[in-house]
């Protein structure tokens, strides 16, 4: 796609449209503009501007304007993503809904919350907790994302079991299309089949079909009481064949059910000086139960507890209270941190099973390691087949090799995936990162139809370009 370059003369109507303030040329500027979470030396890309504009009709304008002059627009949150859905690969305008930071209403009578895209997810619960309320819409990034960002990638993180990802808490949503039209979508209705159902389209779209500029969001009642379990087990399908024996025998839905690998949990445990006894486990699964009453929470963190070793596992350590329980969410939240000590370069991917294919899938990365002589520490979402299986680089390698090696490991970790009924994302989103293999291993009819999808929304293909998958 060949797109226009910001010329002084757009510069000058952006100004004229958002302010001098709102209109960042200055290249020091630019560069945090220029990536996300992804490696900038991979990934990275310079805007030509970058907008920070506070109203949808400011939005509106800009977009109209970008389509009569062919620049394309890339729509930024907070830039934590994994995918490089963020980066503007062509350049143009980044539009970041930073300034669009406001809480507009909390209905209590609906149990509803609607608030601007640049809302940090934090701040949503902190907004609300002392009124008894919470939303369940929970990645791990929690305290830096944006609540946009979240339903632009539908965001799933470590609470999915219970409670779901975030696209079953967006009953709302207010865009801005590629074109520059404003759209309400959805409302605080809870039931509602009028048509295509558009605001879930948007959820997960990855800021490719629309800007989103409002919000309406679910709420729930907050749990009062949880209890964490931290269970070690000598292999993983003896780790595996837990996750559904919780739910079928034990009839209890856990909020959570993460997964550590031994090497996992071996980094994790080092770097944090921890000293559980991790070597004679093959797998350690991290349980939460939460609810309204302590002792049934407690009831059903000691039925866990006893199936667990009923069912071969090695040791089961309760957390109950504020410290313990941070201990032990510690060791999984720091394994990335860990190997980033080994080796600060690594690709930490999130390929999505069935739970029970998670056994099937482990002796496939082992050898995809042995091949390629890297590290693969796997972890993850147990209780949605959601795993964090990333390529660790081998010091020694060169950069080059690195990259070599990488694509040819991505591709065959992809098609392992694929092979035992999984898929390459589960909540990172493809982005620019993913996006050749999205052309090599998904079912060519289903790729037509969302370029069509994208077609229809953007016809000029400026809103956040070569995301997904590239239009010819």
């Amino acid at each position: 796609m060949k797109y226009n370059p910001v010329t002084g003369k757009i510069l000058d109507q952006l100004i004229e449209i958002l302010g001098e303030k709102n209109v960042l040329t200055d290249p020091a500027k630019l560069e945090t503009y220029s990536h996300d979470e992804t490696p900038i030396e991979q990934y990275g890309h310079l805007p030509e501007v970058v907008i920070t504009p506070s109203s949808a009709e400011e939005i509106s304008t800009v977009m109209k304007l970008a389509n009569l002059e062919l620049i394309p627009v890339t729509p930024r949150g907070a830039g934590s993503g994994l995918s490089g859905g963020a980066i503007p690969e062509y350049g143009g305008i980044v539009l970041s809904v930073e300034k669009m930071n406001q809480v507009l209403e909390v209905d209590y009578n609906n149990l509803m919350m609607t608030l601007e895209p640049g809302v940090v997810t934090n701040s949503v619960n902190e907004e609300i907790k002392e009124k008894g309320l919470f939303f369940a819409g929970y990645p791990m990034s929690v305290e830096s994302c944006y609540i946009g960002g979240n339903i632009a990638e539908n965001a799933g993180g470590g609470k999915a079991v219970k409670y779901g990802v975030t696209g079953r808490y967006i009953m709302g949503l207010e865009i801005v299309t590629p074109t520059g039209e404003i759209v309400q979508l959805g409302g605080k209705r809870v039931k509602d089949v009028t048509g295509y159902d558009l605001k879930q389209l948007i959820v997960g779209s990855e800021g490719t079909l629309g800007i989103i500029t409002k919000a309406i969001v679910k709420l729930l009642p907050l749990p009062t009481e949880k209890v964490d379990l931290l269970v070690l087990f000598k292999d993983i399908k003896s780790a595996i064949e837990m996750v559904p024996t919780i739910m079928t025998r034990g009839g209890i839905i856990p909020t959570g059910i993460e997964f550590m690998d031994k090497l996992s949990i071996k980094k994790s445990c080092e770097y944090l000086n921890e000293h559980l006894p991790y070597q004679e486990a093959g797998a350690v699964l991290l349980i939460e139960v939460d609810g309204h009453k302590v002792q049934e929470v407690e009831d059903d963190a000691e039925t866990i507890g006893e199936l667990c070793l009923e069912k071969g596992a090695i040791e089961v350590y309760v957390a109950d209270n504020r410290t313990t329980q941070e201990r032990v969410w510690n060791v999984r939240r720091n394994i990335a941190e860990a190997f980033k000590v080994f080796s600060p370069h690594q690709s930490l991917e999130d390929i999505v099973v069935p739970i029970a294919a998670i056994p099937e899938l482990m002796p496939e990365i082992t050898c995809i390691s042995k091949k390629y002589n890297i590290q693969i520490p796997c972890y993850g979402h147990a209780g949605d087949g959601n795993l964090h299986a990333t390529l660790v680089k081998n010091p020694d390698t060169d950069m080059q090799e690195w990259y070599q090696t990488e694509e040819k490991a991505l591709y065959e970790l992809y098609q392992a995936a694929l092979k035992l009924g999984g898929t390459l994302s589960g909540e990172h989103g493809i982005g620019s990162k993913r996006r050749k293999f999205m052309k090599e291993l998904i079912d060519p009819v289903e790729l037509g139809l969302m370029k069509k999808i994208k077609k229809s929304f953007d016809p000029n293909n400026i809103l956040n370009p070569g995301k997904i998958f590239k239009l010819e």
